[in-house]
């Protein structure tokens, strides 16, 4: 399939969840992205469970859950019932990441590990034949909004060629202040799925503005 666009509902409108979800649903998009903050690892807090199954019970589409918590091991199977599909956790947040990332796979839920705009990739030399995904942040995460670290495609590039000598599938997705003015050079250095809130959600047309993102010219991705 073509690159993943995968909207940020953290930029939704929480009067209309619902029918933000079902937009998502019929548009071009191919996952939800939900950003889970607990206001400890980030300095801000978003909404957890309760929310989560509320999206999955409308959503016809894969759930792509972002945990920017502290102690990530002790809830993975609560939000793998909770109905995510994938679950990524913070390299910074996890004592044992290879631990952690075992759990996700135990309860069939593909795993991914995010990195903040100050860690290098060379983290995951290790562990990246264990990943389905990698994030890679290319804001301070936390709030949304954020202005485009610079910085990631050059982080982007370098991660795709590691892959391609340990893990040529590797997913990579790039969260924060993606749109159109930046997808093609991300997909261009490697990146082949992406988060996209305000640039979805403060659209005039969100699903037009899904189907713009989804409609630019990248790399396939195996999925």
């Amino acid at each position: 399939m073509k690159h993943v666009i995968a909207p940020s509902i953290l930029s939704a409108d929480f009067a209309n969840l619902q029918r933000d979800t079902e937009m998502i649903n019929a548009s071009e998009a191919d996952w939800f992205h939900v950003d889970v903050m607990d206001g400890v690892f980030v300095p801000n807090i978003s909404y957890g469970f309760p929310v989560l199954e509320a999206v999955k019970r409308h959503a016809t589409k894969p759930l792509d859950v972002h945990l920017m918590i502290v102690n990530p091991d002790q809830y993975i199977e609560q939000f793998a019932k909770a109905g995510a599909d994938i679950i990524t956790v913070h390299y910074e947040a996890c004592v044992h990441l290879h631990r952690t990332v075992q759990a996700i796979k135990a309860t069939g839920c593909k795993a991914g590990v995010a990195l903040n705009p100050h860690t290098p990739i060379s983290v995951l030399t290790d562990i990246l034949v264990d990943l389905d995904m990698v994030l890679i942040m290319s804001v301070n995460p936390g709030f949304g909004g954020q202005r485009f670290i610079q910085n990631t495609y050059k982080k982007v590039s370098a991660l795709r060629a590691l892959a391609m000598t340990i893990h040529p599938d590797l997913i990579i997705e790039v969260d924060g202040g993606v749109g159109l003015q930046n997808i093609g050079l991300l997909a261009e250095a490697g990146a082949n799925a992406f988060v996209a809130g305000s640039a979805v959600f403060a659209a005039e047309s969100p699903s037009k503005m899904i189907s713009d993102l989804k409609s630019v010219s990248t790399g396939s991705v195996n999925i």
